[in-house]
């Protein structure tokens, strides 16, 4: 019985979505009706055609059957044509209008439906591309790859401890969302005013100042789903963002460094993400408390099932790092058999990387995960521009090329030349993707 009131329960919940289509002011019954029209014209036209020719072939007509259906029909076409014709172009045109209707909450102004149908669909099947980092340098990563494929996985740093993801860390126990509502941001399929509102930061010197609207939004959101992680899926519908977002780890890590310091004895420990790069001196360890934390199963997977792994660009001990050295993912890294590539910054940060090549920023990753075995390194190398005051070019060494696969190209942005263009890198990535593939679908 309890089965049956189900089923019936089903049949009712159907027939009431069906009825939804009648709703008036949609603009779908008028060109439903004009299909059904053009189709009731042809059947009608080939039936008046089948009957003529049954009712006059003569009684040995299956050997002469081609050419006597070929001499009635250009005996006596007229009535045939009238309802093929106007039938064929009734259906051309209720198609044509549904698909206009249907497509309309999701098209572009300016883009037509055929561009815009055969983009997504591109898209849709493009490889599998996992990006591992935090901070802007995903966010930009993110940007410039969803222009060639819908398959994305951010995996993201949860060591933030600055800003507003600072404070809502320590006041309320979640997990940072700064680095997250960045790539959902990043991710969106139209970058326009919820993207903005999603981005925007409370500066009237109350009890929200400095806090952004998307993180109080994925808080509220984890408190009413009671998931971090749902919160982030949640985020990203509202958002209309093609690919995921996923933490590194669901568990509360926290980011320490020993640091050299010049003219003192010894090493300074500092704690927590925001606080090395302020502190003066040279990293010469990092490691995170707890130690071992157990990766997000869910980005275990997608590093497994990538067709590419980008790690990088971004903050190498407070973005990078951080990520690289929960083991799971360290181990993922090296067991999948995607394409890996490091990208090296572009320029130096300030109390991180001073005076940094290409080849220490992979020294570091080396000495901190052990051998990671990218297949190539992607430098920068176009130096031009003024940079910031404290900040210097990111330069391969002699050697460098020697001792790793390198590919150089100018990866610089024309205003900001210490940060890599998203479109650039982006193209870059795929076309090292496609010389390993082959040419990717289109």
């Amino acid at each position: 019985m309890r089965k049956l009131k189900g089923l019936v329960r089903k049949v009712i919940e159907g027939l009431k979505q069906l009825l939804i289509w009648l709703t008036p002011g949609l603009g779908i019954k008028r060109y439903f009706l004009l299909t059904v029209l053009g189709t009731t014209l042809v059947g009608v036209g080939l039936a008046m055609f089948l009957l003529q020719i049954y009712r006059t072939a003569p009684d040995n007509w299956l050997l002469p059957y081609i050419s006597y259906l070929s001499l009635r029909f250009l005996n006596r076409p007229l009535r045939v044509l009238i309802f093929g014709g106007v039938g064929i172009l009734f259906i051309i045109a209720g198609l044509w209008g549904m698909n206009r209707t249907l497509l309309a909450p999701f098209r572009k102004p300016g883009h037509p439906v055929a561009e815009t149908l055969a983009g997504h669909r591109r898209r849709e099947r493009g490889p599998r591309v996992v990006v591992i980092g935090g901070g802007h340098g995903l966010a930009m990563q993110l940007r410039g790859l969803k222009a060639h494929t819908h398959n994305l996985t951010a995996v993201v740093t949860v060591a933030d401890d600055g800003g507003s993801s600072g404070q809502l860390r320590q006041s309320l126990g979640i997990l940072p969302p700064g680095d997250i509502r960045n790539c959902l941001a990043a991710l969106s399929n139209d970058e326009a005013l919820l993207t903005q509102l999603f981005q925007y930061r409370f500066m009237d010197g109350g009890s929200l100042n400095g806090h952004s609207f998307g993180n109080l939004f994925i808080y509220a959101l984890s408190e009413v789903t009671g998931s971090f992680e749902e919160a982030i899926a949640e985020s990203g519908k509202v958002l209309s963002v093609y690919g995921r977002v996923l933490p590194a780890t669901l568990h509360d890590v926290r980011l320490v460094a020993d640091k050299v310091v010049p003219d003192v004895p010894g090493e300074i420990r500092v704690t927590g993400e925001s606080k090395i790069p302020k502190t003066s001196g040279r990293v010469r360890r990092l490691w995170l408390e707890p130690h071992d934390p157990p990766a997000f199963p869910k980005a275990i997977r997608k590093i497994l099932e990538a067709d590419l792994i980008v790690v990088g660009p971004g903050s190498l001990y407070t973005s990078i790092l951080p990520n690289l050295m929960v083991p799971d993912i360290s181990n993922a890294l090296r067991a999948s058999k995607a394409l890996k590539i490091f990208i090296v910054n572009l320029a130096t940060q300030p109390g991180e990387t001073d005076r940094y090549s290409c080849g220490d920023h992979v020294r570091v990753v080396k000495e901190h995960v052990g051998d990671l075995v990218f297949d190539i390194v992607v430098c920068n190398d176009t130096f031009e521009g003024t940079l910031p005051e404290g900040v210097e070019w990111v330069r391969p060494e002699v050697d460098f090329t020697e001792n790793y696969t390198v590919y150089c190209a100018d990866l610089a942005d024309r205003e900001k030349p210490w940060h890599h263009d998203s479109k650039k890198l982006a193209r870059v990535l795929i076309d090292l993707l496609e010389e390993r593939t082959g040419p990717l679908a289109s």
